[in-house]
């Protein structure tokens, strides 16, 4: 019997978005949560290995150059080469282009229109669609959303249609 090759495991790196925000009741906005990263990878079974890094909790819209900076730095350095971030969809392609000459590495960033609390979240597809896409994909920057993968740097987000589309 063949012994199968080792799992590369996958490092996922949270960084907030729609993707773990949270409804607290009828007069409160949105608010990023806790991360729900563990309990998606636990209802779906996940067996590949993976480690989780909840890195910051923040609307996509609020992050800085200083925030890119820090998603940079910890792919860089982590020993992973397969990664994983969950990020927010509005500035998802800025991140991408922060990341897009780290070598030797497949980094996918994935999001939510609606956060994974909610029963009709595309959320858990999205993520799942994410790990897939990081075992599979050659190297570089790639954005998973809505059952489609995209080259990191030749797509963006259409708000008024409420999709990515390549460019």
């Amino acid at each position: 019997m063949e012994n199968s090759p080792a799992l590369s495991p996958i490092l996922v790196v949270t960084t907030g978005g729609t993707f773990d925000k949270q409804y607290f009741d009828a007069l409160s906005e949105y608010q990023i949560a806790e991360s729900v990263i563990d309990k998606l990878l636990q209802i779906a079974r996940v067996a590949h290995p993976v480690r989780v890094v909840e890195l910051m909790r923040k609307d996509s819209l609020e992050l800085t150059d200083e925030d890119r900076a820090a998603i940079r730095t910890i792919v860089a350095s982590a020993p992973e080469t397969h990664v994983v971030i969950t990020h927010g969809t509005d500035t998802m392609t800025e991140t991408a282009k922060v990341l897009a000459d780290l070598r030797g590495r497949t980094i996918v960033l994935t999001g939510a229109l609606a956060p994974a609390r909610f029963a009709e979240s595309d959320a858990a597809f999205n993520l799942g669609m994410a790990f897939a896409c990081c075992q599979s994909a050659a190297n570089g920057v790639w954005i998973t959303m809505n059952g489609s993968v995209f080259n990191g740097l030749k797509v963006r987000k259409d708000r008024g249609a409420g999709k990515f589309v390549t460019l």
